[in-house]
C-alpha cells in the first residue's frame, strides 16, 4: 500500500515559511507629511515623486501643486435578464450599473520660501 504523504514532500516546508516570514511582501512606508511642514522642498518632492500633475504659482510666490496618487476609474456592468410571463420570453432588458472611483491627488502647498507650509488628500 502506497501511503500519500512522504517526508520527502514536506522538506521544502520549513524553507517556505522562512521565506515567507523574511519577505512579507512589497510595502511602501507611510509619509508623515505633518513632520516634513516646514523642513521639505519642492526639489525634495519633484526628486521623490517626480513632476506634479497640477501646479500653479500664486501673487505671493506660494506654490501649490498636485501629484495623482491613485488614477480614477469607472466601470459599467449589466445586470438584469429577461422579462414577460412566466414561461414566456418576451425579451432581455440589461440595466446598466456604473460603479465610479475618483482620482486621488497628493495637494502639497509651499511657501514663498519653498518649503512645505501644507498638504491634504483631495479626490477629483
Amino acid at each position: 500500500m502506497k501511503t500519500c504523504f512522504t517526508s520527502r514532500g514536506f522538506a521544502a516546508l520549513p524553507l517556505l515559511v522562512a521565506l515567507a516570514l523574511l519577505f512579507p511582501g512589497c510595502r511602501t512606508n507611510k509619509v508623515d507629511w505633518n513632520s516634513r511642514i516646514g523642513s521639505y522642498t519642492f526639489t525634495q518632492a519633484v526628486l521623490d515623486m517626480g513632476p506634479p500633475n497640477k501646479q500653479a504659482r500664486l501673487d505671493d510666490g506660494t506654490v501649490v501643486a498636485e501629484w495623482e496618487t491613485q488614477r480614477g476609474y469607472a466601470v459599467t456592468t449589466y445586470a438584469g435578464g429577461y422579462y414577460g410571463r412566466h414561461g414566456y420570453w418576451g425579451g432581455y432588458a440589461p440595466v446598466p450599473v456604473t460603479t465610479v472611483s475618483p482620482s486621488q491627488f497628493l495637494r502639497l502647498t509651499f511657501g514663498p520660501d519653498g518649503r512645505l507650509a501644507q498638504w491634504r488628500r483631495v479626490a477629483l
